[in-house]
């Protein structure tokens, strides 16, 4: 290790480690925010130590109690769940920063007692001022001028009506530390100017806030995104202010994940991008356990031919050392995919369970189903659950089953073929012929493959296509037969026999 580290950093391991996910609540929850929670629930899983879910709410132009309600919504649905913070409590509560003023005050006055930071009383204009006055860049900004005021020239501010802001005294040197996921940094001296922890009439900043958090919550390690990388050199140099004034005793580690990108070009994925919105992706169909996985996938792997895994596999494997620092690519086909993937890993009554919210919002079911919605649901749920990715995908598939009337899609019947009418007549005349004790799918496939592909010569795919048409209105449907004996003997001639003249 590099000499310039602070030899306070934190050596937590196991059980002592802490980690924190600290949402701002505004706008809708983003996948780049959940995969940062992801990561710092699975670490703290991994390791057996804490999660802390605060809430950094001090932006009251742009913070809403609705997003707030939307962040919980957003882990309580994926189940990541945490140790202390909102809707817990612990021993660091309050968990929002909207209500932790006097905590903030209280530790700027201990900075105050220790020299740490000082009154600061340039404007940007004076400041801009000096810079040109010097022949230094104005894009440099402050010049620490304020650092070496007298007691008169304070004073003398004051009696003008000014108050001051309060700038933390940066050190003199490199400041280095080592990510956890890129390895050594450093920081050199000069690199950033003394800046404002807390604004003139007593507004504590993000620089301030953030840290101070950290630092009076022990979290031991810092997970989050690369964005976020250059403000580390501020919070380091804060965090040795603070050991210094008793605050705390340590300095946390560090780990900068890799940017997510879009799914072209390589712009950060943007928080208005349709793949970005979280409950988008829910009511897409995604499931808790299928779209954790793929967000797993962006920056870290648990080996290199394999994409699926439970979560307790996930947890069992991760660590953030592991994280790739290259940047990631949100793929909806993939994220699709791996959930199809979990979906087909449910249990039977699990997966009919989880259809129900999607059929329910399409007016096809009650919530919770009745019986015979239920009996229904239970016998289909099977037929589909190989062929989906997205729980969405239910009321196409299975909508047919609880309607009365069959609603046709009109590429379905585009698609017939020009003998469609003779099909469904050679078909009903098929099936007229079975009892209704007799009306199973083995039977039903044994009349019709009779009729049509010995018959009439027909392929199966011709002699089908219009047949499914006719009892589920789309080309694609749970397997054909199944759905016929579902439906009934009553039921499946009606369906075939209404649209004949339609269909042909």
């Amino acid at each position: 290790m590099s000499a310039a580290i602070d030899p306070r950093t934190t050596t937590a391991s196991g059980t002592d480690v802490r980690v924190r996910f600290c949402p701002s609540p505004t706008g809708l929850p983003h996948v780049g925010m959940v995969r940062t929670a992801l990561y710092n629930w699975a670490y703290a899983r991994h390791t057996g130590g804490k999660l802390i879910f605060r809430v950094e709410d001090t932006d009251a132009a742009r913070d809403s109690e609705e997003s707030y309600r939307q962040l919980v919504d957003a882990l309580t649905w994926l189940k990541i769940d945490w140790d202390e913070g909102v809707e817990k409590g612990g021993p660091h509560g309050p968990y929002r920063q909207s209500q932790r003023s006097d905590i903030y005050a209280d530790v700027l006055q201990r900075l105050i007692d220790s020299g740490a930071v000082y009154e600061s009383y340039s404007t940007a204009e004076e400041i801009d001022a000096r810079n040109t006055a010097n022949g230094r860049a104005t894009q440099l900004g402050y010049d620490n001028h304020d650092r070496h005021l007298t007691d008169e020239e304070k004073a003398a501010f004051r009696a003008e009506g000014r108050e001051p802001a309060w700038r933390l005294r940066v050190p003199d040197h490199d400041l280095t530390y080592v990510d956890l996921i890129r390895g050594e940094v450093t920081f050199p001296a000069g690199s950033f100017p003394d800046f404002v922890v807390v604004r003139a009439g007593g507004q504590a900043l993000y620089t301030f806030t953030n840290p101070v958090d950290d630092a009076l919550m022990g979290i031991t390690h810092v997970i989050r995104g690369e964005d976020l990388m250059p403000s580390t050199a501020r919070q380091l140099a804060l965090y040795a202010a603070l050991i210094d004034a008793g605050v705390t005793p340590f300095v946390p580690r560090f780990g900068h994940m890799p940017l997510v990108l879009g799914e072209t070009g390589n712009k950060k994925l943007s928080k208005r991008d349709p793949q970005a919105d979280l409950f988008l992706q829910r009511e897409k169909g995604f499931i808790h356990e299928g779209l954790l996985n793929y967000l797993a996938l962006l920056g870290w792997s648990i080996a290199a031919d394999r994409d699926v895994f439970s979560l307790d596999e996930f947890i069992a494997a991760f660590d953030i050392a592991d994280v790739n620092p290259n940047p990631a690519r949100f793929d909806q086909k993939k994220a699709e995919s791996i959930n199809g993937d979990h979906i087909r890993m449910l249990e039977p009554g699990d997966f009919a369970a989880r259809l129900v919210p999607y059929l329910a919002a399409a007016g096809l079911v009650s919530e919770p189903p009745t019986a015979q919605q239920q009996q229904i649901l239970d016998a289909a749920a099977p037929l589909v659950q190989e062929r989906m990715q997205l729980l969405g995908e239910a009321p196409g598939l299975l909508g047919f089953l609880f309607r009365d009337e069959v609603v046709y899609d009109e590429d379905a019947l585009k698609s017939l073929p020009a003998n469609a009418g003779e099909v469904l007549t050679a078909s009903v005349a098929a099936l007229e012929a079975l009892p209704e004790e007799s009306f199973t799918a083995a039977s039903v496939q044994d009349a019709l493959s009779a009729a049509l592909i010995d018959g009439l010569g027909l392929k199966p795919r011709v002699a089908y296509g219009p047949l499914r048409v006719a009892v589920s209105g789309r080309r694609v449907s749970p397997p054909l037969f199944e759905s016929m004996e579902l439906l009934g003997r009553a039921e499946s001639l009606r369906r075939l026999d209404a649209p004949r003249e339609r269909l042909a």
